[in-house]
């Protein structure tokens, strides 16, 4: 099972080198309705996850995630840490741990599988590097020349960016080797047989990954891409991994005192994740006081109570009395002059309190211009054009905090944020007599849906279902 971090690379290469380097204190945050204390360095990187990705606004289908870790830690006997376990609002097909018992479970990823007993497997692997103390072991040496590229990544939602990194190979970007891996697999295997699932699912939940690494592989080579390898659940496993199936048999025969029932209610993972989102969600842009332009790939957020409107040539941001406005306009960047060069040029007036902006991976420069009796606050932040920011009130340094949040804020949309839109949900029915994929996917719009539809029903690339199996559909 590898690399199940690795379609969140920075969050967790950059808490393995700040955990391998000591921690200076302690915070208290919330996961799943509960304090939890982490040191400061996890708490922080916690907290990006949060801000960056968000948590998939579903309850009850959090509450059961958490119910199945849960129940694998009773019965396996596991007290120490405390864990806690969060379902991510990320399509990406994957989950993964941080130092001190956090897990984490991408909404993405429960879309390709079929059972309770599968989404205990990929729990109970994620407890395993926990349990093994992986994160304090691994070696990181090796990974520090790649934080940054992986950090932009997850800020900027930059594919490009991500590719690069990814060249350097997955146990890079993963820091989890393949002894590591067989580790989490074997005690993984064994918190499953201890609790009563049906520990051959990790080798079912290989299998429906394993064809998506396929997939991936036959669209790189149709785009002319070098590459369609599939970095994430599941990576450094064969379809047949001969080690694997050896640590599945010998947890199989584990001597208990008292075989546990299988806790598994039938048609209960089906009911849990009915109506899931599927792919990008639409609601990535929900957050209040914060304005988005996706045609221009920014944000920023604003004061409460500020109104923002957009023309074809400048953005103005008004405080609730009408009072104070920011002004937000347009220019190509000249290569030949910086943003300081070009606030102070275009700047009327003195120019004073010149500061520098490094934010978000933009630069600019910001400062205060005064003319006669009139101060104004101005900046400049560079962003495939040159943005131009002026702020005017009648008492500048009572306005001048609001203004600062609109320019300090600014910054480039992330992936999630990106998306607009629809979002598409995913749905059981049983198969009618005579369906196909082909034609359950006739109505759906998404590129590629017949092959979609195999994927989550592990069906790719043949075979078609049964009439009155349940099979996935999406809408």
């Amino acid at each position: 099972m590898n690399a199940l971090c690795l379609r969140l690379p920075s969050i967790l290469t950059l808490t393995a080198l700040l955990w391998a380097g000591g921690v200076s204190g302690a915070s208290t945050v919330t996961i799943g309705g509960q304090s939890v204390e982490l040191p400061d360095d996890v708490a922080e990187e916690h907290q990006k996850l949060v801000d960056n990705i968000g948590i998939y606004d579903d309850p009850e289908l959090d509450a059961y995630v958490r119910a199945v870790g849960e129940r694998l830690l009773r019965d396996s006997g596991i007290t120490s840490p405390t864990f806690s376990f969060t379902l991510l609002d990320s399509p990406d097909i994957n989950a993964f741990a941080m130092p001190g018992g956090l897990i984490y479970v991408n909404r993405g990823l429960l879309a390709y599988l079929d059972t309770e007993a599968e989404l205990a497997g990929v729990l109970a692997h994620e407890i395993g590097h926990i349990t093994e103390r992986h994160h304090s072991r691994r070696k990181t040496a090796s990974i520090t020349s790649k934080v940054a590229a992986v950090s932009a990544y997850i800020l900027t939602g930059s594919g490009d960016v991500y590719d690069a990194a990814s060249m350097y190979g997955a146990e890079i970007i993963s820091g989890f080797g393949r002894d590591m891996e067989l580790e989490a697999d074997s005690a993984g295997a064994e918190y499953l047989h201890q609790t009563g699932y049906d520990v051959d699912s990790m080798l079912s939940v290989i299998g429906v990954l394993k064809d998506q690494e396929q997939y991936r592989r036959v669209q790189a080579k149709a785009s002319g891409k070098p590459s369609g390898t599939y970095h994430g659940l599941y990576a450094s496993h064969p379809r047949n991994d001969l080690r694997l199936q050896t640590v599945i048999r010998a947890a199989n025969e584990l001597d208990l005192a008292e075989m546990p029932f299988n806790p598994e209610i039938p048609g209960e993972y089906r009911r849990q994740t009915e109506g899931l989102v599927y792919g990008a969600s639409a609601a990535a842009q929900g957050e209040p006081d914060r304005f988005y332009h996706n045609k221009l790939n920014f944000t920023f957020a604003h004061p409460p109570g500020w109104t923002v409107q957009q023309s074809s040539r400048e953005i103005i941001a008004t405080s609730d009395d009408g009072s104070q406005t920011l002004t937000i306009g347009l220019a190509r960047i000249d290569p030949d002059q910086d943003t300081e060069a070009s606030l102070i040029n275009g700047a009327q007036g003195d120019v004073t309190d010149i500061e520098a902006l490094e934010q978000y991976g933009l630069v600019g420069a910001t400062a205060i211009a005064s003319s006669n009796t009139q101060s104004v606050r101005l900046a400049v932040i560079d962003h495939g054009y040159r943005f131009l920011f002026e702020g005017e009130a009648p008492d500048l340094a009572a306005a001048d905090p609001g203004f600062r949040t609109i320019i300090d804020s600014f910054r480039p949309l992330t992936g999630r944020e990106k998306v607009t839109g629809t979002s598409h949900t995913l749905h059981y029915i049983q198969a009618p007599r005579g369906a196909t994929f082909a034609s359950l996917a006739s109505s759906v719009k998404l590129p590629d849906a017949e092959n979609q539809l195999r994927l989550i029903n592990g069906y790719y690339p043949t075979g078609e279902p049964r009439t009155g199996d349940w099979v996935k559909v999406i809408r």
